[in-house]
Order: structure tokens, then C-alpha cells, then sequence
């Protein structure tokens, strides 16, 4: 097809196959000067003046139907089931020759077809009338003679004969409407079909003269286009076939980080361009991130995959730090006990770590309604196994109720006094066990007895994580190893990561791994030469320690923990019981009050210091004015004493005994504190000590 010639993009669509692509279209003025954006099934495609589209496949997609009676025009699938019936050409032809030359098909493609002849014809002594139907078998061409028609007409009682016509026979020839019915696929298939009038049958609009046009899904690709594109060839634009000249030019195909690496080994190491560059505030918080801009070029030295973990810096005066580490890294390390926060905690632990041991780090004190035992600072358990516990308490329907608790051992403390073999057996013989329930609280760090250097890739394979760790050791293939330093680090978990090996062309030795998954930007790969002699690489440093946000740590999580079940919640307690004693008590007071209100007058006048002491004011009693005899002095302070349980109990008890029957004197300055009293009381001056006496007066008289 001509080069230079601008035609429509369905026309020039039309007049290729399958067998001649691909082919490079350049979009021409036409209808839209400075560009046109069709809005194709959800996605926008937009051509310029001046584009280069290289179409690789054209699938056909419906046929575009043209009523040329009254202009209508409308699709129809290509799988359409209605019938059609070829319109005959009304221009008549003066000659055999011509009207083979000029019908608008193939004549040999398209055959039989009949038609007749309007004046009487005489071929040797055989004499054909006017109106004489003929149909036309074949064409009979032979070296040195005349080329003929071998026709069959049709005579009377159903009786027919073959006749030769030359090509120079004259007359008047009119083409007769065909029988012979076509589908959409049949007229589309045939390039001799497509360039004919029909008739649409079976149709409650009767016959209607249509012409039909393919419409194709055009497969292509342009520049900077990250995917094939697809789109109709009724797009009204008008292109030119530059093939010819276009042969050299290169369509630059963006490439995602992923589909690089799906890349094969033998595409690298390469020069690549950044066309979409990474988000400066993403998941990586490292000094090769802002160098990843747009325009920027980049070593892609190999692809592969990479065993990684995640620490994390546990809680402390500095901030919370994450880092993403190959398991490559060459420092040492040293496990560190885990602390636990509660029961649920050690059970999850103890499905990986079979016979855990801990130390109890906080006193709590037991309630056996709920099931929780006592626990001393100090204390040593070895976790054994969970299973189902009955609590004392009943449910809310009354019935008994069994939870999940873990099964633990309580080590006994070596004894160095005790030298007697049958006291140590005694103790083995009594070991005790202990059931907590998995919703109690309670804290507990881990005891080891392991001192033992660690490689990063040997405490994955060996411990299940989480593991705490403490690097012993630099890496010293690295110019500055972050992880030194941190009092502990928590190996949070473990995967394998999809990585392109890259360095920046001014350092190609110094590389650095990009995980595919958690970056987003768009590359293309360049023909420059790669910076250094062809066969000689250099010897690459690669990071192995990246440091990431707090976004991927959570994000990490959602990945590792989007099954784990939650921990388990304290079972409902009955509160019937309770409920009852408050109504004996209320019942109990009632009753009091009416045995006293007998012997009361019938009306009584409360003072104004009782009704300040009321408690059923809503009125909050004014502060006690200070003393006046205290000269400016502070009070004594006197230190408290301290039982051996409070001191080693976590759990506080409220001081509900109240001493009403002590006299204090009216005219001291201080109110003395019982410094051997085992109480704790709070120090009451005297103006408050004064009201209260007032008032039980008061309630005595009346």
C-alpha cells in the first residue's frame, strides 16, 4: 500500500490480513487536527498528530451495517444469525467482457451467478431469445483462442443445456437476484462478498439495502505506552502506512518492577531508565530512595530472590527503628529472653518453643472465683501443655464453666543448705503444677541458659520467631552496620523476597537489593553500553541491611497475622448471688430504720451541721478551714510501715475500716499517727474531728 496516501483508519484496517503485520500507522490531520481521546470500555486512548501506532494483530469484532435508503446505520455482532441475500448490480453491460471486468467481485470467487440478456443473441447456429436467464458455471480461458463463458440455460419442461458465449458477444446484460443466502461470518471471510449490496431477510422492516463494513479490534503499541493497546477501527482518524520508513524506530515499552523480573537471567545486567520514579514517601526509609527519580538511569546487575527478615528495636528512649535484613548479614548474634505481658502470650510461644521456661516478674494476687493463681516475683514455671479448666464460678445461666489454661510446672529453687538425698526427693515427688487461664494477665520474661553466637540465617532455621537477639559482632563488609548498638532487636519474621540487584552507573560496585513487592516505579531498558569493559564486571558490595517505616512494618503484619485468632476473653460471671446479698443488706437497713423511727418524736428539724454531713446531698461540704495553731510549722511526717505482703503484692485493697470510737482531744494541735499501727490512716485535723462529734450529738439527741 502507498506510503503517502492518508486514508481512514477503517478503510486502511480493512484492507490488511493477519499475514501482512505488523504495520506502522502514522496518525495524519484529519478530522481531529491536534488529537482525539476515545473513551473505550472504561480506559481512554488518545492519539495526536504525528503518533506512531505499530499494529500487531486485528481481531474481527461486529460489522457495521449502512442502510442506504434512508441513511440509518447501526452494528451487529459478527455472531448474528440472520440471513443474507446478494442486491444484483443495476448498471447493465454492454458486453460478456465487460461485465466480467467491472462486476465488483471476483468472477471466478463468486460463482454461479445468472443473468440475462435483453436482446436475442446468436452463437453459431444456436440462437438465444431475449430474457433468457443464463448461469454462468465457469470461465474457459486457452492459449490462442478466444476466452467464453460456459453458461447453462434453462428450457422448457425442465430441460437444460450448456452453452459457450465469447467475451465478445454484444448485448444488453443485467445480473439476476441470487437464491444463495450468506451469513455475517461467510460475507466477512470473503473480500469478493464484502464489497456487495445485500438484503437482510426474515425481517419485519422488509427488505433494506445495506452495505457492511468489518469492524476490527486493532491489537497495537505505541511509545511510552505501558500496555497493548486495543481499540475499534471506526475511530475516525486518519492514518498513513509509514512501514516502509519506520523500519529502525524503537517503541520504548515501560516496564513495572515485577514484570522486570520476570525478565530472563540473560536480559542482564543492563542500563535501564527511570520513566515513573518511586514515591519519596513510601516504605523504605534508605539514602538510594531519592536517587530514584524520573530521567534517572540504573545498573539492573541480575534478579533473583532473597531470604529476608524484618527486627525491630524493642520500646526504650529511642525511637521505634525497622529494618529489612538478608539473611547474608555477617555479624553475630546472641539470643535474649522474650518478655510476655500475658498468659495468652506464652501459650502462643509455647507452640513453637516446646518446654518454655520463665520467671515471673510481677506479683499478682489470686482470686479463685475467676480461676487465677498467685504468683511470687521470683517464681519459675515451665510451660507443659494447655487444656480445659472448670472455674468455681458459675455462668449467668448457673451452669459451670471450663476455659482454655495452660498447664505449667513450678520449678523448685536449689537449696544449698539442704543436704539430705531424701529431701531432694521429697521435693522431685512433690513437684507442683499450676493452671492459669489463657485471659490472664500477668508478666514474665524468658530464662536462658543458652550464651551460645548466632548467624542471622542459622537462628531462622534453628529458634521460631519472634526471637530476641542482640548483635556481639559488626559486619564487616559493610562500611557502618546499624544494628550495633541496640540493647536487644526482635526478629519479627521471615520471608522470601522477589529482588533486582541495582547500582547507580557512577558506583556500579556499590548495589543494593530492591524488593519487586514493596516499590512501585516504571523503568524501560536502554541500549547504552554497560560502565565498565565488555566481560570484566566488578566485584559488587551489596547492602544488606535496609532500613523501612513503621508503614511496612504493619503492612508486613497484616500479611503474617491475617489468620490469627484473638486472645481469648474472661468468661461471664453470675451475679445472682451478689445481687441477692444487696437486697438483704437494703432489707437489713429498712428494717433498722424502722425500729428506730419508732421511738423518734413525729417530726424532727435537722441542724445545719447535720445537713452539711448528709449523704444524700448533692452539695459538696466546704474544706475544712487550716489550724490556728500551727505556727507556720509543717506537720510531723511519719514514716509508714510495711508488711512483707504489701511490699511483694501488686495488687492494692481498699482501706474500708473506718475508727469512730477514738477520742481525739479537742485541744491538740496535730492529730498523733500510731506509729506501730499496721494501718495505713490518713491524718485528720482537728476542725473536721470537731463537726463529726458535733453530729453524732446531734443524732444522739434526736
Amino acid at each position: 500500500m502507498a506510503g503517502t496516501t492518508a486514508l481512514p483508519l477503517q478503510q486502511l484496517i480493512a484492507s490488511l490480513d493477519n499475514s501482512c503485520l505488523p504495520k506502522i500507522l502514522q496518525v495524519c490531520s484529519g478530522v481531529y487536527f491536534q488529537g482525539s481521546i476515545y473513551e473505550i470500555s472504561g480506559s481512554e486512548v488518545c492519539f495526536s498528530t504525528g503518533d506512531l501506532i505499530k499494529v500487531l494483530n486485528i481481531e474481527l469484532l461486529s460489522v457495521h451495517c449502512d442502510d442506504i435508503s434512508n441513511n440509518e446505520q447501526f452494528e451487529l455482532p459478527i455472531t448474528h444469525t440472520g440471513l443474507f441475500k446478494v442486491v444484483p448490480e443495476e448498471m447493465p453491460y454492454s458486453s460478456i467482457e465487460e461485465m466480467v471486468s467491472l462486476r465488483p467481485v471476483g468472477l471466478e470467487s463468486c460463482l454461479p451467478f445468472t443473468f440475462t440478456n435483453n436482446f436475442k443473441i446468436t452463437i453459431g447456429n444456436f440462437t438465444l431469445g431475449a430474457g433468457r436467464a443464463l448461469t454462468v458455471l465457469s470461465i474457459e480461458r486457452h492459449e490462442g483462442e478466444e476466452d467464453y463463458v460456459r453458461c447453462n440455460v434453462q428450457g422448457q419442461e425442465e430441460a437444460s443445456a450448456e452453452v459457450c458465449i465469447p467475451f465478445s458477444s454484444q448485448g444488453e446484460f443485467r445480473e439476476c437476484e441470487s437464491e444463495e443466502c450468506f451469513t455475517l461470518q461467510e460475507i466477512m471471510s470473503s473480500p469478493c462478498l464484502r464489497s456487495r449490496k445485500f438484503h437482510l431477510i426474515n425481517t419485519t422492516k422488509g427488505e433494506r439495502t445495506l452495505v457492511l463494513s468489518p469492524i476490527y479490534q486493532v491489537h497495537a503499541i505505541m511509545n511510552l505506552r505501558k500496555n497493548v493497546l486495543k481499540f475499534p477501527s471506526s475511530l475516525e482518524v486518519e492514518v498513513i502506512d509509514v512501514t516502509e520508513t519506520c523500519k529502525d524506530v524503537h517503541f520504548v515499552t515501560p516496564l513495572s518492577l515485577t514484570e522486570v523480573h520476570a525478565q530472563p537471567d540473560n536480559s542482564f545486567p543492563t542500563v535501564v531508565e527511570i520513566l515513573e520514579g518511586a514515591e519519596t514517601n513510601s516504605l523504605f526509609k534508605c539514602s538510594w530512595l531519592p536517587k530514584l527519580s524520573t530521567g534517572s538511569q540504573l545498573i539492573f546487575h541480575k534478579v533473583g530472590t532473597s531470604a529476608m527478615v524484618l527486627l525491630s528495636n524493642l520500646k526504650s528512649r529511642r525511637a521505634q527503628q525497622y529494618f529489612l535484613a538478608s539473611q547474608q548479614y555477617g555479624g553475630r548474634l546472641r539470643r535474649r529472653p522474650r518478655e510476655f505481658n500475658s498468659v495468652y502470650e506464652l501459650y502462643v510461644a509455647s507452640i513453637h518453643a516446646p518446654g518454655l521456661k520463665v520467671s515471673v516478674t510481677r506479683s499478682c494476687e489470686g482470686v479463685e472465683e475467676e480461676g487465677l493463681p498467685a504468683l511470687s516475683v521470683g517464681e519459675q514455671l515451665e510451660v507443659v501443655r494447655c487444656e480445659r479448666m472448670e472455674l468455681p464460678c458459675e455462668s449467668s445461666k448457673g451452669q459451670k464453666q471450663s476455659v482454655e489454661a495452660l498447664l505449667c510446672q513450678r520449678l523448685q529453687e536449689p537449696d544449698d543448705d539442704e543436704d539430705d538425698d531424701e529431701e531432694e526427693v521429697k521435693q522431685q515427688d512433690e513437684t507442683e503444677v499450676i493452671l492459669m487461664p489463657l485471659y490472664m494477665q500477668g508478666t514474665f520474661v524468658e530464662v536462658l541458659t543458652d550464651n551460645k553466637k548466632y548467624r542471622l540465617r542459622d537462628l531462622s532455621k534453628e529458634f521460631s520467631l519472634p526471637l530476641d537477639v542482640k548483635v556481639v559482632s559488626r559486619d564487616t563488609e559493610l562500611e557502618t552496620d546499624p544494628l550495633v548498638g541496640f540493647p536487644s532487636l526482635r526478629i519479627e519474621g521471615a520471608m522470601l523476597e522477589p529482588t533486582i540487584q541495582a547500582s547507580f552507573p557512577q558506583k556500579p560496585d556499590h548495589c543494593f537489593e530492591i524488593p519487586t513487592r514493596w516499590l512501585s516505579m516504571s523503568v524501560f531498558f536502554t541500549k547504552d553500553p554497560l560502565p565498565w569493559p565488555n566481560g570484566q564486571p566488578p566485584k559488587c558490595h551489596v547492602d544488606r541491611i535496609t532500613e523501612v517505616t513503621n508503614t511496612f512494618f504493619y503492612e508486613f503484619s497484616k500479611i503474617g497475622n491475617s489468620d490469627a485468632a484473638p486472645p481469648p476473653r474472661p468468661p461471664k460471671r453470675n451475679l445472682s448471688s451478689s445481687k441477692s446479698s444487696k437486697k438483704s443488706s437494703k432489707s437489713s437497713g429498712k428494717s433498722s430504720k424502722a425500729g428506730k423511727s419508732k421511738n423518734a418524736p413525729d417530726k424532727s428539724i435537722p441542724t445545719k451541721e447535720l445537713a452539711d454531713l448528709t449523704l444524700n446531698s448533692k452539695k459538696r461540704p466546704p474544706a475544712p478551714p487550716p489550724p490556728s495553731i500551727l505556727d507556720d510549722q509543717p506537720p510531723p511526717v511519719i514514716p509508714r510501715k510495711h508488711t512483707a505482703a504489701e511490699m511483694t503484692t501488686g495488687k492494692a485493697l481498699p482501706n474500708t475500716y473506718v475508727e469512730r470510737n477514738k477520742k481525739v482531744p479537742l485541744d491538740a494541735a496535730d492529730v498523733a499517727a500510731d506509729v506501730e499501727s499496721d494501718h495505713d490512716y490518713e491524718t485528720v485535723d482537728e476542725t473536721f474531728t470537731t463537726m463529726m462529734k458535733k453530729a453524732q450529738e446531734n443524732i444522739m439527741f434526736y
